[in-house]
């Protein structure tokens, strides 16, 4: 219940438009750690972490809201595939180098053309009688859309029926020498 409080107060949060901190935050470090925990988590799976030759991306933007949306896209490929379907993560930046686009795709079930325009509503579940124990509370890719806008950036679902998923977040990419903007005791307001 305490997860569920957290994640509806943090939309809320983000309803209002408040402000994340802005630092610039190694995408690579970010998605790598993900990628070594789920690892660790699904022993079983074949996670695999391809970063395109030569990108070393930073975003601005706040690393522990950052770090939830990769551990939210993580969570979504392993829990909702079945047991031993490899996940592909993958990172990397547009051809004119603006912006940075992070994959985790799986070759799970997939969703229907109705569920994929759906996936990021707020207590959508595909499968609405799946309980708290085997499913979730509808809120984890609500809560990474909100996320990856409030860092200006959108996330996709490319699917299709038994050909899987994959979820590409687009996020500015950040050059050296742009001001950072940071917002002091903004991380106490939001819950870890």
């Amino acid at each position: 219940m305490g997860l569920l409080v957290e994640d509806l107060l943090l939309l809320a949060r983000l309803d209002q438009q408040r402000p994340l901190e802005r630092l610039p935050v190694d995408l690579v470090a970010v998605v790598g750690e993900a990628v070594a925990d789920a690892r660790v988590l699904a022993p079983g799976r074949a996670i695999e972490l391809k970063i395109r030759e030569g990108v070393a991306p930073q975003v601005l933007g706040d690393e522990a809201r950052l770090r939830q949306v990769v551990t939210n896209l993580m969570s979504n490929a392993l829990k909702h595939t079945p047991e031993g379907t490899p996940v592909k993560v993958a990172i990397g930046a547009v051809e004119d180098e603006s912006s940075v686009i992070l994959s985790v795709a799986d070759s799970g079930p997939g969703l229907s053309e109705q569920d994929a325009q759906r996936v990021f509503e707020r207590f959508y579940r595909v499968d609405p009688s799946r309980t708290r124990g085997a499913g979730g509370t509808g809120l984890g890719l609500s809560i990474v859309a909100a996320l990856v806008a409030a860092h200006g950036g959108n996330v996709d679902v490319e699917t299709a029926p038994g050909r899987g998923c994959a979820f590409i977040v687009r996020l500015p990419l950040w050059r050296a020498g742009e001001p950072e903007q940071v917002v002091p005791g903004l991380a106490e307001s939001f819950p870890g």
